[in-house]
């Protein structure tokens, strides 16, 4: 569970909740005609702009940045290394049934087992990983709209307020409660904005380059054990992977 994530967006919630109740009444910000306008109205255009498949993708990919965390790249190395071993040894067909802890390097596993030509094993992988990292920049792509979608909606919802106010200047009851629904809808179009979707929209895309660096680096390294070269030379070049800080602690 990735908690930068969720305490995150908790925390920044939390704090506006906090600053509203410091203000008064935790009810006088709530109006549901400003909810629906800037939810609904942002949601709604932002789904006119992708197809549906897309749109409720992008939600299956951002429930990843709150329910899964990035696997460490030294960690990985030392489990790969470990394959590369066995491999040395005993040959590819001693990885079969081997039980690894990443997807992407199970299935790689699988294709030289399987006795597949290097090109094909490098093909299908480098296929997964792009599309992968499509699917990460559309769901990023979805956030990022619905960022600047969000204070549109506000904006228009400030704008009907301000109509409702100035068609009813002849009564100044009608005036407070017409304004409120204007500010009100700035209020959550801006909250929507830049405490829910930009930070996911970037979460995204940061997780799609971790994601594709993994990757990268499980392809490298499947095809340096199929061409069976020595397991320390597949380590030193897949510690090129990480930050020199980690490398050296990850070496000795």
């Amino acid at each position: 569970m990735d908690l930068a994530t969720i305490v995150g967006i908790l925390g920044a919630m939390g704090l506006i909740v906090a600053t509203m109740l410091m203000s008064g009444s935790l009810g006088m910000f709530i109006n549901i005609p400003s909810l629906v306008i800037v939810f609904g109205g942002s949601l709604f255009a932002v789904m006119a702009k992708f197809g549906l498949g897309q749109f409720l993708g992008a939600g299956k990919v951002a429930g990843k940045t709150f329910v899964s965390k990035s696997p460490d790249p030294a960690e990985l190395i030392d489990e790969i290394i470990e394959l590369a071993d066995m491999a040395r040894k005993g040959g590819l067909l001693s990885l079969e049934g081997k039980e690894v802890g990443n997807d992407f390097l199970q299935k790689g596993i699988q294709l030289l087992v399987d006795g597949h030509d290097p090109d094909v094993v490098k093909g299908l992988l480098t296929n997964d990983k792009n599309l992968a990292e499509e699917r990460h920049a559309t769901a990023a792509t979805i956030f990022s709209s619905l960022a600047s979608m969000a204070p549109a909606m506000g904006m228009i919802g400030t704008l009907i307020g301000l109509v409702a106010m100035l068609s009813n200047m002849d009564d100044p009851k009608s005036i407070g409660p017409a304004m409120a629904v204007a500010l009100l809808t700035t209020l959550y179009g801006a909250i929507l904005a830049n405490a829910v979707c930009e930070p996911m929209a970037d979460k995204l895309k940061l997780r799609a380059a971790e994601e594709s660096m993994v990757k990268s680096l499980v392809i490298d390294a499947l095809l340096a054990i199929q061409a069976g070269q020595n397991p320390r030379v597949i380590d030193g070049m897949l510690r090129t992977y990480l930050p020199e800080g980690k490398r050296e602690v990850a070496e000795g």
